[in-house]
């Protein structure tokens, strides 16, 4: 999810030219070792400039809480990313317990900022508009951000250390002698705002609790998001005296007291009030050295927030030894790919993205199994299920990220699948698009969450209800709702999980008047989830439908026009009674967030149907030089003009393979190494766009490995060639081995490649290879090799509809 002004001006975009060539040392970049652990090859700054929205803080794989900070540009009431965090912005005004990476908008969660001050409090922290007064500037000198571990000085002279387990925290705040010793506790001011909050202090027990209620995310986009769906409970214990307290509420300022009540509330524009919020404050004595806080939170209940505390930060456990458990989780989790070769900064570019890759979804249940469902109450865990998970950007992830997550841990890439069919049982059967917490909020376009469900299963997460999810799907396809024939939210924020489908059923095709974001761009995401959809109806036996939704995949074709341009067919908005509206290749009319130039190119699943469309391989090929070049022939992969592909974005992302159905698999090589060694970078603007709750990452790490999964809801892979001399993914079913001597960046074209001591003539790989591991050994070599996987009878597979 991209969301900028350059569409529609919905998106936040932050395209910064901040940095010189020497930047690409910052962020405590070294050269990595060769013998080094991954976590310590991890440099959770990149992607905090450039719009990668990612933050740095510390978290745990698939951690509930991410402790971050949270910067500002000098206005209260918006954040300067919607992660909290952008790189250039030097002052912070709080170290919140929540957190999304990569995410669009004007942020989502952030709840309960703590903030060390050194002043006393004299005025409402609510009140000051500019952070003018209660924030405090930092150097990136003076900042350390490893895996599960974060580290800064503030100008006000107190260091934080942050560090994390996967409910809980342990935050140390060293306070500078001779200055007053303060910590706020902005209960209300959660990254867009909260609709009520709650805090409490026992001095007694040096404890802190409460709890927020909020939302809203992209909420100032339509009025269907301005809305509160989920409650974050937290309990903090200290470890040091409390010498002072106090609490405010909007403009009220109370010395002395122990409890405030009152959220921000929210303009007519969907932002934080100005001036409303409550929160207290804790006073200590510096002397007495560092203060320690550990915080347990949950989105049940304040028992639960202090029972998830109590199990996984015991007494005993120190910060030291809290942040050695989060690197040796993250060693863990990253060890299952193990690469040797390249160069420092390669490594260093491949962990992170792997890491980033393994911070979403969330775990959101407790460790007693409650969570809080989408319909606001207490349940618990199915019967095997182990986790519930949150956060799901589902026009993002179902591209390549889930595929990952479940290729490499498929227990719980089931737990996530199931996580999702809870949610719909929750939802009155609606499958919501894009989930934040405990609530729908409907954002981008499509049903994501049936190819999201189909990669689970093709790549081996198979401990699910598969039928009962399958059956709620097919409702949800083939029975029109009143959200589906609702304008509520768009064009952004649709409510309908299937939007206009009263249209899919009768017209074949979302027209281009619709309750969509965009007539063409769900007629395609439709096309997508329906082929989806035939792979599970196949999985539970049942072929009649499976035969049928393949045959509605094939819908596409109702909207690609041969004449749409004097030169060539394009995939275009049609109006209801058939006829064409004027067209621009150009125009992103009928699309979302691409034009129709990046648009025909998604239909995934039908390639080869799609190449016959446009004329054939030889005329789809031209058209693919043109769409990744200009006329100069120098490379357009971003940032080029709506005409060019934009490999920054989840539109384009499957376009560089689309050159192995071609007959012409050495451009993939081509295309797919440029973008890695362009665009991907060890520096805070490393990440070339949003990266989506780590979906633009998975494709990095996809593309690495030389290998992407072109067709969702399938587990055949296409190839590109390997980044790494040697590659191992760790797989409880099969490891996968790639060897690839000599890769570099010259050495970048395959000549010939062997699959298990075979000759593999194909550029693509069958699905068992990634459910049951293989050995692939690359012979590369630096001129491109134009025979190799050039035979039509080699191509990847597509999958056209019944009789076409």
């Amino acid at each position: 999810m991209d969301l900028s002004p350059r569409y529609q001006g919905l998106k936040l975009k932050l395209y910064l030219a901040l940095f010189c060539a020497g930047m690409s040392i910052l962020a405590n970049a070294v050269a990595m070792p060769q013998d080094a652990a991954p976590a310590d090859a991890v440099n959770p700054l990149i992607g905090s400039s450039n719009g990668g929205n990612t933050f740095p803080g510390a978290v745990m794989p698939f951690g509930m809480l991410q402790w971050s900070p949270e910067n500002t540009r000098g206005k209260h009431v918006r954040t300067a990313s919607p992660s909290g965090y952008q790189f250039d912005v030097k002052r912070i005004r709080g170290f919140s317990l929540t957190h999304l990476s990569g995410a669009g908008c004007a942020g989502a969660s952030g709840d309960i900022p703590l903030m060390p001050v050194t002043l006393p409090l004299d005025s409402s922290p609510s009140l000051d508009a500019k952070d003018q007064h209660y924030a405090a500037n930092f150097s990136h000198a003076d900042e350390q951000a490893t895996a599960g571990d974060y580290r800064v000085t503030l100008a006000n002279g107190v260091a934080v250390e942050l560090s994390a387990a996967t409910r809980s925290g342990i935050a140390s705040f060293s306070f500078p002698a001779g200055k007053p010793a303060n910590l706020l506790v902005r209960a209300s001011d959660s990254e867009v705002g909260s609709s009520d909050a709650e805090v409490k202090i026992d001095p007694a027990n040096r404890t802190v609790t409460g709890s927020v209620t909020s939302g809203n995310f992209c909420g100032y986009l339509a009025k269907a998001d301005q809305r509160s769906y989920y409650t974050l409970y937290f309990v903090a214990q200290f470890d040091q005296p409390v010498t002072a307290t106090g609490a405010w509420q909007n403009e009220s300022v109370h010395a002395g007291a122990l409890a405030a009540r009152g959220g921000t509330g929210w303009d007519a524009k969907g932002f934080p009030q100005p001036g409303k919020g409550s929160g207290v404050w804790l006073g200590f004595d510096p002397a007495k050295g560092p203060v320690q806080v550990r915080v347990g939170i949950s989105y049940v209940s304040l028992d639960n927030a202090r029972a998830n505390l109590v199990a996984e930060l015991p007494p005993s456990l120190t910060l030291t030894q809290l942040r050695e458990q989060a690197r040796d989780s993250w060693n863990k989790a990253l060890s299952q790919i193990s690469v040797e070769g390249g160069t420092p900064e390669q490594q260093r570019v491949f962990y992170t993205a792997l890491y980033h890759s393994l911070l979403h979804p969330n775990v959101f249940s407790d460790v007693n199994g409650d969570y809080r469902g989408f319909d606001q109450q207490v349940h618990r865990l199915e019967a095997g299920q182990g986790v519930q998970y949150a956060n799901f950007s589902g026009w993002d992830i179902y591209r390549s990220q889930l595929q990952l997550v479940t290729w490499l841990m498929p227990e719980r890439g089931s737990d996530i699948a199931q996580s999702l069919y809870n949610q719909a049982q929750q939802n009155q059967g609606e499958w919501d698009r894009w989930t934040h917490n405990n609530g729908g909020t409907h954002v981008m376009s499509g049903d994501p969450a049936v190819p999201a469900l189909a990669d689970i299963y093709a790549f081996g997460g198979r401990h699910f209800d598969l039928r009962g999810a399958y059956s709620s799907m097919l409702k949800a396809a083939t029975v029109p709702t009143a959200h589906d024939a609702s304008d509520d939210g768009c064009n952004v924020e649709c409510v309908g999980e299937r939007p206009s489908l009263d249209q899919w059923l009768t017209l074949h095709y979302i027209a281009t008047s619709s309750h969509s974001w965009g007539g063409a761009a769900e007629t395609l995401e439709d096309a997508t989830a329906d082929f989806a959809l035939s792979q599970l109806a196949l999985a539970t036996g049942d072929t009649a439908n499976a035969r049928h939704l393949l045959a509605r995949a094939g819908y596409w074709r109702n909207l690609f026009n041969p004449k749409a341009t004097p030169q060539e067919g394009y995939i275009q908005n049609r109006n209801a009674d058939g006829s064409w509206p004027a067209f621009k290749p150009e125009s992103d009319d009928g699309f979302v967030e691409g034009s129709a130039a990046v648009y025909v190119w998604m239909v995934p699943f039908d390639v080869h149907g799609l190449f016959a469309q446009m004329g054939g391989d030889k005329v789809a090929s031209e058209r693919l030089d043109r769409f990744f070049h200009n006329k100069d022939g120098s490379w357009a992969v971003t940032n080029a003009g709506p005409l060019h592909a934009e490999l920054n974005n989840e539109p384009s992302v499957e376009t560089p393979w689309l050159y192995d159905f071609a007959g012409q698999p050495y451009k993939t090589q081509d295309t797919v190494r440029t973008v890695l060694e362009r665009y991907w970078k060890d520096a805070p603007d490393g990440i070339p766009g949003n990266d989506d709750l780590g979906e633009m990452s998975s494709w990095y790490v996809w593309s690495a490995l030389g290998l992407y999964p072109e067709i969702p809801g399938r587990a055949e892979l296409v190839v590109s060639s390997p980044l790494f001399t040697h590659i191992t993914v760790h797989r409880t079913d099969g490891d996968v081995t790639i060897e690839a001597k000599g890769a570099s960046a010259a050495n970048r074209y395959v000549h010939a490649l062997s699959l298990d001591g075979k000759d593999h003539a194909q550029p693509w790989l069958p699905g068992d290879f990634a459910t049951h591991g293989g050995r692939l050994i690359f012979s590369l070599q630096s001129d491109a090799d134009k025979t190799w996987g050039s035979a039509a009878q080699d191509a990847p597979p597509s999958f056209p509809a019944v009789g076409s």
